[in-house]
């Protein structure tokens, strides 16, 4: 039975690298596997996605995805999994468009992404998932102290970053992973 799966972790828990290897390992039994992320993110090109340690795939827009889904719902019969990268990003009706093709088409589709931005509030797609996700799953990165890291940090050169839009496009060189005792004393080392 398909499932709608989201795998949330704090920045630099590997979700890009586990999403990559999901689809490898679908591929490599020669099933059909869309690879999906928003347009918002265009950090390494409109059609690719990129982990830190250097995994990358081709990748479609989930708006594109979506607006042929729409015009053609049968279209998703073609695949054997639907993979999400930077889901955080995704309306509250792409999620439930994604919901509509694990029902209704019996096509699972993986989510992967943050839960929280740096103020530690929901994006509204992550906010969707938790709300109806079959199975919700954390992928874990710790802190620099060692313990467990729940918390994004947004930072410049002055330290924490407290306040500003909700989005912005950054990896190590703009955030970091924190336990949120680290995170709400502000101390990134």
């Amino acid at each position: 039975m398909a499932k709608l799966i989201f795998c949330y972790g704090a920045m630099g828990s590997s979700k890009t690298a586990n999403a990559l290897m999901v689809a490898y390992n679908y591929e490599e039994r020669g099933q059909k596997v869309a690879i999906l992320k928003p347009g918002i993110d265009t950090r390494d090109g409109e059609q690719v996605i990129r982990s830190r340690i250097g995994l990358s795939n081709k990748c479609e827009l989930i708006e594109t995805f979506l607006k042929r889904y729409r015009e053609n719902p049968k279209m998703v019969q073609q695949y054997d999994c639907i993979i999400v990268d930077e889901v955080q990003f995704a309306a509250e009706e792409d999620i439930d468009a994604f919901s509509d093709i694990v029902d209704f088409w019996n096509v699972p589709v993986m989510c992967y992404g943050l839960r929280a931005d740096f103020q530690n509030h929901f994006f509204p797609g992550s906010r969707r998932l938790m709300e109806i996700a079959d199975e919700i799953r954390e992928i874990k990165t710790i802190c620099w102290c060692g313990k467990k890291a729940t918390c994004n940090a947004r930072f410049d050169e002055n330290g924490i970053v407290r306040e500003g839009s909700q989005v912005m496009l950054g990896a190590n060189d703009k955030y970091i992973a924190l336990c949120r005792k680290h995170f709400k004393l502000g101390q990134l080392k």
